[in-house]
C-alpha cells in the first residue's frame, strides 16, 4: 500500500527549540528584556547616587545661589549631580515608553505619545544639566 503524497497534508515545520528559546531575548518588538535590564541598571545607579545627592541637597538648603555654586563648584560634586541627573531621566524616559505601549493602543496615538516622552525626557535631562553646569562654573 503506497501513500499518494499529492493528498498528503502540508505539515507545519517543527523547531527542536522549546518555546521559552524562541522568545528568549526577543520578545514582539525583537528587543526582548533590553528595557527591562536598563530600567534595573538606573534604578540601581539611582540607589547608589541617592545618599550623595541628598547630602549634596541638604548642604545647600538655606544657602543663597553664591554658596551654592561654591558647593557645586566641586567638579566630584557636579559630576554626581550630573550623573544622578542622567539615571534618573533615563529611568523616567523608559519606564513612561513602557506604559504607553502597553496602555495606548492607537498607533498614531502612542507615536506621538513616545515621542512627546522623548523630548521631554531630553529637554528635562539638557536643562537640568546646563543648571548645574552654569551653577559649576559660577558664571
Amino acid at each position: 500500500m503506497s501513500i499518494d503524497e499529492s493528498n498528503a497534508v502540508p505539515r507545519k515545520a517543527t523547531s527542536m527549540r522549546t518555546p521559552l528559546g524562541r522568545v528568549r531575548n526577543l520578545g514582539s518588538s525583537h528587543s526582548g528584556t533590553s528595557d527591562f535590564w536598563r530600567q534595573r541598571l538606573t534604578a540601581v545607579a539611582m540607589l547608589l547616587l541617592m545618599v550623595p545627592v541628598i547630602v549634596i541637597v541638604m548642604m545647600m538648603l538655606g544657602r543663597n545661589q553664591v554658596a551654592a555654586a561654591q558647593i557645586l563648584g566641586s567638579p566630584v560634586v557636579a559630576i554626581l549631580m550630573l550623573l544622578f541627573i542622567v539615571a534618573s531621566v533615563w529611568h523616567m524616559q523608559i519606564g513612561m515608553q513602557v506604559i504607553l505601549e502597553d496602555y495606548v493602543h492607537d498607533e498614531k496615538i502612542k507615536l506621538v505619545a513616545i515621542i512627546a516622552n522623548n523630548f521631554f525626557s531630553a529637554v528635562v535631562a539638557l536643562a537640568s544639566a546646563y543648571a548645574i553646569l552654569k551653577l559649576s562654573s559660577g558664571v
